[in-house]
């Protein structure tokens, strides 16, 4: 079998059996591309069954002299871990040769937060008069108040919205569905859109559900909304490199930091892990210093 005729297979496997997101569907072929490439240029475009876990770990060598970097590594070799999965699956190879392979160490960074003044700020700086003024208050209010992914809000949906509970359905990553409560002023926010903005617009067919559109009537690109919250971050003087996702981790962060249980935490998130939530246990400086001042013995 040669390597078009696995990826095809593969990439079928993925959206029938996995029920990948699209993002996460073209991130897994790319790391097989790169696999790939790997192979025809550096292994003589070996048969996959004779792939060794030597071959895999030159792969790594590879990668890493095309610049990425180590999350970005272990990135790749967890879409090439699933590709070799398949492949077991489907009674290809007999021996995964992936299944002892070791990520590149990763060095956790801590998220960009932005303090509940900033926030405000950016949400205040809004121009109300502009035609897509009302959109975009509606569009901050939803990142902060609910810590939904970029793709999980312009894919949120009228019908997902069940504001006389004060909940909204979101699908995230896997098409796996979540109940996230809505506060008072994102709701207040998303209503005014609905009645004053939302209503008069023409959606294009297939778009007549989603609740974000831009001014042709079509569902908003995770592009449009990129430039939405940097545009007002540069307006507010934010030096910080943000993007919408910032919001969530501010949202997360600021739950915690307010006494929110972590599990709780996760499921508002969607993640599968408690351990991709313990990020957000962390701690600013001045918590830090004041620890140490109020606690440690030799400053009492």
């Amino acid at each position: 079998m040669n390597y078009i005729i696995l990826q095809k297979g593969f990439s079928t496997y993925l959206k029938l059996e996995r029920g990948l997101s699209k993002n996460t569907l073209e991130a897994y072929l790319h790391d097989t591309d790169l696999l790939f490439s790997f192979l025809k240029a550096e292994k003589e475009a070996i048969p996959i069954q004779k792939v060794s876990m030597n071959d895999l770990s030159d792969f790594i060598v590879y990668i890493h002299k095309m610049g990425l970097g180590s999350w970005s590594q272990s990135r790749v070799l967890s879409g090439v871990k699933a590709f070799f999965k398949y492949l077991m699956i489907e009674q290809v190879i007999d021996k995964n040769p992936s299944e002892l392979l070791e990520s590149p160490r990763l060095d956790r960074k801590l998220p960009e937060v932005l303090s509940l003044d900033e926030v405000e700020k950016m949400i205040d700086t809004i121009d109300l008069s502009e035609s897509q003024g009302e959109r975009n208050k509606a569009i901050i209010e939803t990142l902060y108040g609910c810590g939904l992914r970029v793709s999980e809000l312009t894919g949120l949906k009228i019908s997902d919205l069940h504001l006389n509970e004060d909940m909204i359905s979101v699908t995230g990553k896997g098409n796996k569905q979540r109940l996230v409560p809505v506060g008072a002023l994102a709701k207040k926010q998303i209503t005014t859109y609905l009645k004053q903005i939302r209503i008069h617009i023409i959606p294009q067919k297939k778009y007549e559900d989603i609740l974000f559109l831009n001014q042709n009537g079509r569902q908003l690109s995770r592009q449009m909304v990129f430039i939405i919250v940097r545009t007002l971050a540069e307006k507010v003087g934010i030096r910080k490199k943000i993007s919408p996702h910032t919001f969530r981790h501010s949202f997360a962060t600021h739950l915690v930091k307010g006494g929110a249980d972590l599990r709780a935490v996760q499921e508002l998130l969607g993640h599968v892990s408690i351990t991709t939530t313990e990020i957000y246990t962390h701690l600013d400086t001045d918590d830090l210093r004041k620890a140490i001042m109020e606690f440690h013995p030799r400053n009492r």
